[in-house]
């Protein structure tokens, strides 16, 4: 279950990004993307989100 970002709510505020302890997540274009190889499918970013625009599958 990668997580996945939900473009249209991103804000690209940078909390994920921050949080994530993978590194997995950066951002591109002002929006978060996750890189699946890399996603250890904790769930961090998940809680962190304050736009609620990270779900897992």
């Amino acid at each position: 279950m990668v997580a996945k970002v939900n473009q249209d709510l991103c804000t690209g505020c940078g909390i994920c990004v921050d949080d994530c302890p993978a590194v997995a997540i950066e951002l591109v274009d002002d929006k978060a993307k996750v890189d699946a190889e890399e996603c250890t499918e904790c769930g961090t970013c998940v809680d962190s989100c304050p736009n609620e625009a990270i779900a897992m599958d």
